[in-house]
């Protein structure tokens, strides 16, 4: 008897992983980062800065450092590589940042038309050919590798090329969250590849940049970040139309596709947390006074979660610079697979995404066998990945932040 209510008692824990364990860990790995990062940054919202003054801050002309003084930057700047130094979202204000900007605005310049045209093109020519159970990321990662090859080439890319860039991006967007340590080779691969191809570039690149530089500045804006960003941002807007029940209406009607994606976005921003330096004293509303070399981190997911929406910054600070183009592409390309596909999911949907957007997509159309039990094993499949993929988490991620903090890309950078 005791046997069998050991054995039971065994089994119930074991069958209970997945609604306790991952929380314990996720907490259990936000502590070990704390401890190697040390102390640092003002939080906004926070005790100092409420929601109400978290675009007044943010907007201050004084929130304008970003990498030099932050030791939180050695931690981005390793995830980031290489060409962090040059990566416009790191750059210091000055003659460089200034150059590198006008770059990427007369790159991502374009009529809406054209790049609504742009993305469905894109997404023809490089959509994987499967269904049934996808990674929405994974599904959607090789459409937005081709989309930004044509906005910098404006030629499409080869399988190699394509295959090349998403090599680059999913390394970084995996090891961001900690499902997998870097692999400068794969990175590297991609800047070799754009160093040879630079002269190709119809467009004026940053003057102030050498070669190698150039390269840089194209696989971090665009071949890392666009990337990254553009098909995260798919993935959320398509699992919250799946998990919502009615997705093709989305396709038909403009007004509700605008709303779901504005909300989504919302609700699951693409970023985390930014962080800045001050470079004079800031006063906030209390009668206090931020001083100045302080790091301010500011919590988009804390912020909207206050009712705020800034899905792609702010203006007065530094906004996504494919503030109008993404949106545009975005839309045009979940319009135009809701038009092709039927989307369901039950699988967890959170901001990190780290699942990569587990949804069953089939064509319109088609017959569905055991549809009910499908979704059920994907929400079974879902809860007991994330029993090991936090665990996963939790070890690769300490060592990341320990292997960044030991390396200090940042601070030996600006001490040189």
């Amino acid at each position: 008897m005791i046997v069998v209510l050991v054995v039971a008692g065994a089994l119930a824990v074991l069958a209970s992983l997945p609604y306790w364990l991952p929380r314990l860990v996720v907490a259990l790995r936000t502590w070990l980062f704390a401890r190697i990062n040390g102390p640092e940054g003002i939080a906004i919202p926070g005790d100092l800065v409420d929601a109400a003054g978290f675009l007044e801050v943010y907007g201050h002309p004084a929130a304008n450092g970003r990498s030099r003084g932050a030791a939180l930057s050695d931690l981005f700047w390793y995830w980031l590589s290489p060409g962090p130094d040059v990566h416009q979202e790191h750059l210091e204000p000055g003659p460089r940042y200034d150059d590198v900007a006008r770059s990427t605005r007369r790159i991502l310049a374009m009529p809406s038309a054209a790049a609504q045209r742009l993305a469905v093109d894109s997404l023809d020519a490089a959509l994987p050919v499967r269904t049934g159970l996808v990674r929405l990321r994974d599904l959607a990662m090789p459409v937005w590798a081709e989309f930004y090859h044509r906005v910098v080439f404006q030629r499409p890319a080869t399988g190699e090329v394509r295959a090349l860039i998403v090599a680059n991006a999913d390394d970084v967007v995996t090891a961001l969250k900690g499902c997998g340590l870097r692999h400068m080779d794969r990175r590297l691969r991609l800047t070799d590849h754009l160093e040879r191809v630079l002269d190709d570039v119809p467009h004026a690149l940053p003057s102030l940049l050498d070669r190698r530089e150039r390269a840089f500045y194209l696989q971090g804006t665009f071949f890392n970040t666009a990337v990254v960003q553009s098909a995260e941002a798919t993935a959320h807007v398509l699992m919250a139309l799946a998990a919502a029940g009615d997705p093709r209406r989305a396709a038909t009607d403009p007004a509700v596709l605008d709303h779901v994606f504005d909300q989504t976005l919302r609700r699951y921003p693409l970023f985390g947390i930014a962080h800045r330096v001050t470079t004079a004293e800031i006063p906030v509303a209390s009668g206090a006074a931020i001083p100045a070399g302080s790091v301010l981190c500011f919590s988009y997911p804390d912020f909207h979660a206050a009712g705020g929406d800034i899905p792609f910054g702010v203006a007065a600070n530094r906004p996504c610079p494919a503030w109008h183009l993404a949106p545009i592409a975005i839309k045009a390309v979940v319009r135009e697979l809701l038009t092709r596909y039927a989307f369901a999911t039950a699988a967890a949907h959170t901001r990190p995404l780290p699942n990569r957007g587990p949804c069953l997509m089939t064509p319109h159309g088609t017959r569905v066998p055991a549809r009910g039990a499908t979704l059920a094993y994907l929400r079974l499949r879902d809860r007991w990945e994330d029993v090991w993929r936090s665990q996963v988490q939790l070890v690769l991620g300490t060592y990341m932040v320990w292997d960044a903090r030991r390396l200090r890309l940042c601070t030996r950078y600006f001490d040189t």
